[in-house]
């Protein structure tokens, strides 16, 4: 298997002064046709437009196939310059993996130059839900320059747990196998070089978020179909792409800790207001720690009331 790193320099489009998708986004080859593009880890900002999150790029002779669109018109735009690095083949097709907006809110971008558009059932719902609370805490982030031509554009097609697709020859499948960070959250297989981009269902590097929208014991569930596959390479939702030990290190065993941590903290009679003094520190090796050990076990906690 090839793999390289490599930033991508092309220059044919300036998205705002001093900022360009080399810049941003790191492009990595994993096999022949198939890229990553790998965003930062750290917060959305007026820099990386909302693309903190990694996307994928599959070349085939029909076009290509965008695993993601960015997280608004103008880091849409972004991806397409680091997509022209690689191939000035079109974009025939974007695929969202869920509802985070980094997976669907540059839609509309890619859209207007006439790729098809594929999501997961619940991933769509799941957008249009939380759509105004997205575009607002969005705009805060990366401002009002950032946000510029964002609207929301849904997919072409749906999909309910399954979709094959053959694409120039190439390929693809997509599943959704249960609710994750995201409703809809689903990941994409590419059976021929066994590499996954898994969208939000995997978390390197970096300390996942069980968030309101998320559902930690159907996230385990998603985990353990994912992982059935035995892929040999693993494009994360955030962090550096890598093999499945180290996605189950840093994802499905933080889950599988956390949830028994909790159970065990409730089962000691102990309530919410305290749930912050679990011992979390096996995981303080990833970014974000400080910031989400806290709000993950509670959120775990509130969860685990309603079962």
């Amino acid at each position: 298997m090839v793999r390289s790193s490599l930033f991508v320099l092309s220059c044919s489009l300036l998205l705002s002064p001093g900022i360009q998708a080399e810049s941003v986004l790191k492009t990595e080859q994993l096999a022949e046709n198939v890229y990553a593009l790998l965003g930062p880890t750290g917060n959305r900002d007026p820099r990386n437009l909302g693309n903190n999150a990694n996307f994928g790029v599959i070349v085939t002779e029909a076009g290509v196939v965008l695993i993601d669109p960015g997280g608004s018109y103008r880091g849409a735009q972004m991806i397409h310059e680091s997509v022209r690095g690689i191939t000035d083949r079109p974009i025939a097709m974007v695929i969202n993996t869920g509802g985070q907006d980094h997976r669907w809110l540059g839609n509309g971008y890619f859209k207007a130059l006439g790729a098809r558009i594929i999501a997961n059932d619940h991933a769509v719902r799941d957008q249009k839900a939380r759509l105004q609370d997205e575009l607002f805490r969005l705009g805060s982030l990366i401002g009002n320059e950032g946000m510029a031509g964002t609207k929301p554009a849904y997919a072409d097609e749906t999909f309910a747990e399954r979709k094959v697709i053959d694409m120039g020859g190439v390929r693809i499948e997509i599943y959704h196998a249960g609710h994750a960070h995201t409703p809809g959250d689903s990941y994409v297989w590419l059976p021929e070089q066994k590499i996954i981009f898994s969208g939000d269902i995997v978390y390197m590097d970096r300390m996942l978020n069980v968030g309101p929208q998320s559902a930690h014991r159907s996230w385990i569930v998603a985990f353990e179909a994912m992982a059935s596959r035995q892929p040999a390479v693993i494009v994360a939702g955030h962090g550096a792409p890598s093999d499945l030990a180290r996605a189950t290190a840093d994802t499905y065993d933080y889950l599988i800790f956390l949830r028994n941590a909790v159970l065990a903290f409730m089962d000691a009679g102990n309530g919410m207001e305290d749930v912050g003094e679990i011992d979390q520190s096996r995981f303080r090796y990833l970014e974000n720690y400080d910031s989400l050990k806290g709000q993950n076990a509670q959120r775990v906690f509130e969860e685990l009331e309603w079962e």
